[in-house]
């Protein structure tokens, strides 16, 4: 297994799932727009970027099958590797000799290929950007997912979510006077940023959960300036620090393919820029596949792992793609007792807070597919006593139909399971002996 980001290109297109776009592109919305005609298809290596030395690679863990790969794992495999990871954390090996990205060296922001995305987006976003730094409570690091927008030569924003790990350690930071010294990182193996988009707990170790998704090959190399540690092939680093008196106004395209309103975000000054030889810049077009599959992949993992743990009835867990792998989930029972469809729901709306809507249907329904959810409801589902409806509770930030000022919205459980009084005979889906078997090559001419 790869440990790096070229490695997990080789296996890629070793699997006819990368695409090579050999044409010069611009950053300026045509990297975004081919990505978004691929999107659902294969990953790109873009091989001739204008007025860059930097090739640009997109849409790596878009799809189920990838993130697969990149976590070790089948398609089927994925929540289990996960839950294994985080409870088998452990830390990475230290390199003696400098990372690979220590080769070469700038003080400017301008040589890398920031990527364009969206009309009306005040500028270029860095969209895989993780952003590494020491708690000043437990001195442990954070390492998190952060989109950054240059300013100028040596200066980005940095979009944070206020409580979210690394906001505190800023905030902490600050209430001190400090500025916040950090390392960022662009262009390492999907592993790192699975584990980086992973809501591990206050204090866990998300370098610990990329090593046990690595298979323990994960190495780090130190970064002086901000005393942290990162992956040492990483195609990018750059250390500097986030300023405690410095704020840029910007917004960006979410998970939901809308745009976030404008916000004060926190400004990263940089202090040195490093880079590997022939590097690789790794953009993700937000809203699309990939964002969604890094976000929303170790969330329903998460909702996987908990809602069996208290559940022995519960099957598949997901997190569907019409609610932007984030906001409505479908859980699958196999068998149950009166009443446990609403503990589930209850559960699911702890759990991943950002839910909306919960939708439970039995093993015989797809939660994977629209279709046969739509079914469920259709045939065993009736609004007076199906319906859980909760109101003016937390929601999602990215709702723009909640009150975001506040972050209350309205939530809504859906019981879509056979009623257990009535008889089972009537809820039977009828099937045809054989059928799965036949090609219509062997009938029809």
């Amino acid at each position: 297994m790869a440990r790096d980001l070229r490695g997990y290109l080789e296996e890629l297109e070793g699997a006819g799932e990368l695409g090579r776009v050999g044409r010069a592109v611009s950053t300026e919305y045509e990297i975004a727009a081919v990505t978004a005609r691929a999107d659902g298809g294969k990953a790109l290596l873009f091989e001739s970027v204008e007025g860059s030395e930097f090739r640009v690679a997109a849409n790596l863990a878009g799809t189920r099958r990838r993130f697969a790969m990149a976590a070790g794992c089948g398609e089927g495999g994925i929540h289990g590797r996960m839950a294994e990871a985080v409870r088998g954390a452990s830390p990475p090996a230290r390199r003696g000799a400098p990372g690979l990205f220590m080769r070469n060296s700038r003080t400017d922001l301008s040589a890398l290929p920031v990527v364009r995305h969206f009309e009306k987006e005040p500028g270029p976003f860095m969209t895989s950007s993780m952003v590494h730094a020491r708690n000043p409570e437990s001195g442990e690091q954070n390492s998190s997912f952060h989109r950054m927008m240059p300013v100028d030569g040596s200066h980005a924003s940095v979009r944070m979510v206020e409580g979210r790990h690394l906001h505190r350690c800023y905030e902490e930071a600050r209430s001190r006077g400090d500025d916040l010294r950090v390392s960022v990182t662009v262009g390492v193996h999907p592993a790192v940023s699975i584990a980086g988009a992973y809501q591990a707990e206050w204090g866990a170790s998300e370098m610990g959960v990329a090593n046990a998704l690595l298979g323990g090959r994960l190495e780090l190399a130190e970064c002086r300036y901000s005393g942290t540690a990162v992956p040492a092939g990483a195609e990018v680093v750059m250390e500097g620090r986030i300023l405690s008196d410095r704020t840029s106004r910007e917004w960006m395209v979410e998970m939901l393919q809308t745009y976030d309103h404008a916000r004060e975000q926190p400004v990263f000054e940089l202090e040195r820029l490093y880079h590997r030889d022939e590097p690789v810049f790794h953009d993700v077009l937000s809203g699309y596949s990939e964002h969604r599959m890094l976000m929303g992949m170790p969330a329903e993992s998460k909702l996987d792992s908990e809602l069996k743990a208290g559940f022995p009835h519960v099957g598949q867990v997901r997190l569907t793609d019409g609610g932007c792998n984030w906001l409505h989930a479908v859980v699958q029972v196999r068998g149950r007792d009166e009443g446990e469809p609403r503990r589930i729901i209850e559960r699911a709306f702890l759990v991943h807070r950002s839910l909306k809507q919960v939708t439970v249907v039995d093993g015989d329904i797809d939660p994977g597919s629209a279709e046969r959810v739509e079914y469920a409801l259709a045939t065993r589902f009736q609004a007076d006593r199906d319906l859980v409806v909760t109101e003016d509770v937390r929601g999602s930030s990215l709702d723009p139909s909640s009150d975001q000022e506040r972050l209350r919205t309205a939530k809504v459980g859906i019981d879509a399971t056979r009623p257990l009084s009535k008889r089972p005979e009537g809820f039977e889906v009828a099937r045809i002996p054989g059928a799965e078997g036949i090609s219509l090559d062997d009938y029809v001419r």
